[in-house]
């Protein structure tokens, strides 16, 4: 009997733990007996991920939160490296988080074992020194969006676009009337969804700012309703804190996960940067992005920056289709403004831009996870591993 298939994989926080599901799903259809384990979410467990360290160890943001955990990361990353180079995995796959993945990637490289990450680090945006590393750390880089091809091809790195997974996911057209009977919402009401980010350190920065424009938009119109879905038990406790510290919103909903439910109900969203309004954006709603992090970390990050915009429909479209308010900017009175000025868009507007939505949403519906796989399998079998 031939051996299983063994591979290791890591996922930093809740969009990674979508996209290794994905994967993995996939993977367990092209290798019956294919065995994971890592650092999984949720979904990558009910995938069959077995679990080495908990997810949440790794969901840090802002350089003053990883500097203050840093002793606890690299422990940990040393424990992995040894028991990955004592008990070496057929390959090992870094789905995003290159801070932790790609130094991790490349000690395993070195001693032999075939490496993959999943989700390009952002070498267009910032630190473009770091496709130096990329090439010394992997075998094979696996990217979400197509205008990443192009620096890996002149690096000589081998890429593969394989598309988004939350573009196969989400259907063209959202039912909105469905999202609102399932959270119980009337067809007529005025919506708002408010989504402050899945890592505590995001929360840290954004609960004020978010909770003080909701007031803010209450007192324009009382009728107005806000839904904040959190990703998990300690965030919602947090964000109640925040509440408890800032005051109380008028008709405010919490909700536990269900983010995409809460946003194809919503007709508009105010939420952080990140994977969150690529979601926004397949759901073809008006969007807000409002994005703080410690004064410190700001500097280092304006220092490193080499692009303008930020969020991924902007970088995409490569022009500003949504507002995005950073740093300075992201205060209660300028994301109740620019929330509200989404809101009185006319309707030609709105319509031109769900088109814009659209045509991206077209362009990354690739059948994500099962080209990942693809990319995945035909790595095996130039190394070997697989017939």
């Amino acid at each position: 009997m031939n051996a299983p298939i063994r591979i290791a994989v890591i996922a930093g926080e809740a969009s990674g733990d979508i996209l290794g599901a994905s994967l993995l799903h996939a993977l367990n259809k092209r290798l019956p007996t294919v065995q994971f384990e890592g650092i999984p979410g949720p979904r990558m467990q009910n995938e069959g991920c077995v679990e080495l360290a908990p997810m949440e160890r790794l969901s840090v943001m802002g350089i003053v939160a990883i500097l203050k955990r840093l002793p606890e990361l690299l422990r940990l990353r040393k424990r992995l490296r040894d028991h990955w180079l004592h008990r070496k995995p057929d390959v090992f796959v870094g789905i995003d988080a290159p801070e932790f993945n790609l130094k991790l990637e490349e000690f395993l490289r070195q001693g032999g074992v075939t490496t993959v990450h999943f989700v390009s680090p952002s070498v267009w945006a910032w630190r473009k020194k770091r496709i130096f590393q990329i090439k010394r750390a992997v075998d094979k880089m696996l990217i979400l969006f197509p205008f990443e091809q192009t620096i890996y091809d002149t690096h000589e790195i081998p890429a593969s676009f394989v598309g988004h997974p939350l573009a196969d996911a989400y259907p063209i057209t959202p039912d909105v009337a469905a999202a609102r009977a399932e959270l119980g919402i009337a067809s007529d009401a005025k919506v708002l969804a408010v989504l402050p980010g899945s890592r505590g350190s995001e929360l840290k920065f954004l609960s004020e700012p978010y909770i003080k424009a909701m007031q803010l938009l209450a007192k324009r119109d009382a009728s107005m309703h806000f839904i904040v879905p959190l990703v998990n038990d300690k965030r919602r406790q947090q964000f109640e804190q925040a509440l408890q510290t800032f005051g109380n919103v008028p008709n405010l909903h919490l909700v536990d996960g269900q983010s995409a439910t809460v946003m194809t109900a919503a007709d508009a969203v105010l939420l952080a940067s990140g994977t969150a309004t690529l979601e926004a954006m397949l759901l073809k709603k008006l969007m807000v992005v409002g994005y703080r992090v410690s004064g410190f970390s700001y500097f280092f990050f304006k220092r490193l920056l080499t692009i303008d915009r930020f969020s991924l429909p902007n970088l995409l479209a490569d022009e500003n289709l949504v507002p995005e308010l950073m740093q300075h900017d992201c205060t209660p009175e300028k994301l109740a403004e620019s929330v509200w000025r989404q809101l009185q868009l006319p309707e030609a507007e709105k319509h031109e831009l769900i088109n814009r939505y659209t045509a991206i949403h077209q362009t990354l519906r690739c059948n994500a996870g099962e080209r990942a796989a693809d990319a995945i399998v035909d790595l095996l079998q130039q190394k070997g591993v697989l017939p």
